[in-house]
């Protein structure tokens, strides 16, 4: 493993902080299985991290002291632990996007772009739902908590899928995806058990969370997408055979990972959901085992 781990539960949650420090200098450019379409796929993806990821810091920082949550000793070490985590996520993937900088590869640029689609979304979405007593706390949390099932649902077909994880193949890259994807996978009840303590289980909640999940589906699918397409045009590298390498490794019913969420995506429109109810204790215990943790 290309990475110094030091792994910290302080907060006395049901999950650790583990403190990364990958070394992306020898990340070679093409890094999944030399591929530019599979590797832009994943880099445009790790673009939209860093300030997707504060985010969901901000928004839970917003709402912890809530009365309904501030006496939950056991939800606020939780979300101790989901800030710690997602912290690391920032840190580890703005140090990758700035690697694949040297090679001419302007992933800041896309971060940036993030950015605004972020706080243009956030924004707009609070005026549409402001008629219905709705804050921007709430949509913010809202956002989060839709957003975390994306990142839990993509993070357990990337521990599941044989084929994706057999394109990985550079070291420091691939453990840093894995790292991650259990990660999400640990916390990802933190901000949906927010959520229903602040702002309960009723039809206005579960109106507001279906309609973000699809909102942010949207416009991540927009946004990931052309980030992809943009990445691949500036290199000279926008062409059927990669295309066709994206699709077979996102979109073929039968591996691409995006297809392989649609099962559990559609999950979390069923009232009474909770992302617990999708159960991936045994698979983390096994990728734990297989990263050391």
């Amino acid at each position: 493993m290309n990475a110094k781990v030091n792994i910290s539960n302080r907060a006395g949650a049901s999950f650790p902080v583990r403190r990364m420090n990958f070394n992306f200098d020898d990340v070679p450019e093409y890094w999944m299985n030399g591929s530019a379409g599979l590797t832009h796929f994943m880099t445009a993806l790790s673009a939209l991290f860093p300030d997707g990821e504060k985010l969901f810091i901000d928004s839970v920082r917003a709402v912890r002291y809530h009365p309904s949550i501030k006496d939950n000793e056991a939800l606020q070490k939780e979300i101790s632990a989901f800030i710690g985590q997602e912290a690391m996520h920032t840190h580890e993937h703005a140090g990758f996007n700035a690697s694949a900088q040297k090679y001419g590869h302007d992933v800041a640029k896309y971060e940036r772009q993030t950015g605004v689609v972020i706080q243009t979304a956030r924004k707009l979405f609070a005026k549409v739902v402001k008629p219905f007593g709705m804050t921007q706390e709430m949509v913010d949390l809202t956002a989060t908590t839709a957003l975390e099932h994306f990142t839990a649902t993509i993070a357990s077909q990337l521990l599941v899928n044989n084929h994706i994880q057999e394109l990985m193949t550079d070291s420091t890259m691939s453990t840093m995806w894995f790292w991650h994807a259990i990660e999400e996978n640990e916390h990802k009840a933190v901000a949906y058990d927010v959520y229903e303590a602040v702002f309960g289980k009723g039809v206005k909640a579960y109106a507001l969370r279906s309609s973000a999940l699809i909102f942010a589906m949207t416009l991540i699918f927009i946004a990931q997408s052309s980030f992809v397409f943009n990445l691949l045009k500036e290199d000279k590298k926008l062409n059927l055979k990669e295309l066709s390498m994206i699709y077979k490794y996102a979109y073929s019913p039968s591996k691409g990972i995006i297809a392989g969420m649609t099962k559990e995506m559609f999950a979390y429109f069923r009232p009474g959901f909770h992302p617990n109810d999708l159960d991936t204790v045994q698979l983390l215990e096994t990728w734990k085992a297989k990263l050391g943790f």
